[in-house]
């Protein structure tokens, strides 16, 4: 906690006085000679100013916070933390559990690449049983065999579109000689079968594979054959979003690939479905028969003998981890949570992944005594972390032999993923950081390059605050700009 009384000097006594009364009334908190600055230009304090520490001005910039308007009735956290020193520089409430929102995919993310590694890959094999003749018949079925990749023919993180992998699917079965099939096409999913019914996380009723929450809807009046979300007009969604949620008919996760305006249009996803038919209609497109159907197979007792076709590997771990990082793409947090589990448990559900990922925690000395872990993407409004428990957690990761990777996985302030907005003028380039984004809550964590050549840790978790984002959003800034020059 800061102690203003310490930091005053005499002719510093008339500036902060100044800042604090104008911090209610303006929209800066700055004293007015900061306010007045082009956030291109350089600094140009003041002598007044200039007797002042940079630790100083950020401790007056919490201080007036407390008092503004979007924060004054605000629950909020901060702590700016030298891993040098192990020591706090400067913090506010940073014992407080708060809402992290998406800054849980740091513990995630980093969860996943210490228990399986920078280079782990998914695999999706493509098998045959029974026999090929001299006519290249299969006398026989094709096996899809999925392992739960999350970014299957999605092209995130250079991950291959459907359409590339079925191709190289078809080009590897003529290389065998097989002209037709005999059978049918099995997607054989046991591996990741609760996928496909998993319940989410407590507090989450509408959500998109995005930041943001679907603000309000009912399921009551959606008819189970043709399921539609309703949803106002004056709602922005963008027709090129997938927009998820739990069906109360048949208790899964189905989700919005099409929206009309008066309500989003559903069907259940399902990858390595989709993949399979891709596959069959391509085959028979290409002249190669398919005799029967695609057959999705949870567990298969009699397993038949089958000889490998092909196989496709997912984008390296530190791939999608930096794509999930950038984006904060919410279902590639959410695989990487069960896969930990499967590592771990040898199964894929939400709890196994949740006690691997705590566990995890609590063998790198990762403070839980304020830390509730829900989910893996940081949705779920029952997460809650402590400022000093994320500080402490980045600087312990400095030690890491993937830290450089992860370092590199986080977006860059002013320049890079969901920060390309935040910090164009001071803290371009110096700031790198995860994001969190709920309806009133805004946070951010990671660390900072300041102007002396330090690194520093920090965090500032925002929940319910008044005013809009970009308000907020400002309010982080104004907070940060001054612990540059630290």
């Amino acid at each position: 906690m800061i102690r203003l009384k310490n930091i005053f000097v005499s002719s510093a006594l008339a500036v902060s006085a100044f800042a604090f009364s104008q911090g209610t009334f303006t929209n800066s908190t700055y004293p007015q000679s900061y306010d007045n600055q082009s956030s291109n230009s350089p600094k140009d304090f003041t002598s007044t100013e200039k007797l002042m520490t940079a630790k100083e001005l950020v401790d007056i910039n919490i201080n007036s916070l407390m008092s503004d308007p979007v924060l004054r009735n605000a629950s909020w956290g901060f702590v700016i933390y030298d891993p040098k020193t192990k020591k706090v520089v400067s913090s506010y409430n940073e014992n407080t559990p708060l809402v992290p929102a998406s800054t849980t995919k740091l513990l995630t993310t980093e969860t996943a690449m210490s228990l399986m590694g920078e280079k782990f890959r998914w695999i999706t094999q493509l098998e045959y049983s029974g026999t090929i003749d001299a006519d290249g018949n299969l006398q026989g079925n094709l096996y899809v065999v999925g392992s739960g990749d999350p970014s299957l023919g999605t092209n995130k993180a250079g991950a291959s579109s459907y359409r590339d992998i079925v191709s190289d699917f078809v080009l590897a079965m003529a290389a065998k000689g097989i002209k037709k099939v005999s059978g049918d096409i099995i997607i054989q999913t046991a591996v990741f079968k609760a996928n496909k019914s998993q319940t989410l996380p407590e507090n989450i009723v509408w959500l998109e594979n995005g930041n943001y929450y679907l603000p309000v809807g009912s399921t009551l009046e959606i008819s189970p054959s043709n399921e539609k979300l309703i949803a106002k007009q004056s709602n922005p969604f963008a027709e090129n979003k997938n927009f998820y949620y739990i069906s109360p008919y048949i208790k899964q996760m189905v989700y919005a690939d099409k929206f009309e305006g008066k309500g989003l249009t559903t069907k259940v996803p399902d990858a390595p479905a989709y993949l399979a038919n891709t596959l069959r209609a391509t085959l028979i497109k290409s002249g190669i028969h398919v005799t029967g159907k695609v057959i999705p197979r949870m567990t298969d007792p009699n397993p038949e003998k089958r000889e490998l076709i092909t196989a496709y590997q997912s984008p390296t771990l530190s791939d999608i981890m930096t794509y999930t990082n950038q984006h904060s793409d919410n279902g590639l947090a959410e695989a990487f949570l069960r896969t930990v589990g499967f590592q771990k448990s040898g199964d894929q559900t939400l709890e196994s992944g949740r006690s691997a990922v705590v566990a995890h925690l609590n063998s790198i000395g990762f403070d839980t005594s304020g830390l509730n872990y829900i989910d893996g993407s940081g949705l779920s409004r029952s997460n809650l972390v402590t400022p000093i428990a994320q500080v402490k957690f980045l600087t312990g990761l400095m030690n890491e032999k993937f830290y450089k990777t992860y370092f590199d996985s986080l977006p860059i302030g002013g320049q890079t993923g969901t920060l390309k907005r935040m910090f164009n003028g001071n803290g371009n380039g110096q700031i790198f950081a995860k994001t969190g984004t709920l309806n009133k809550v805004k946070t951010l964590a990671g660390y900072m390059k300041t102007n002396t050549g330090k690194t520093l840790v920090f965090s500032l978790l925002i929940n319910n605050y008044a005013g809009s984002v970009d308000q907020v959003k400002s309010k982080m800034e104004q907070l940060l700009q001054p612990a540059l020059s630290l």
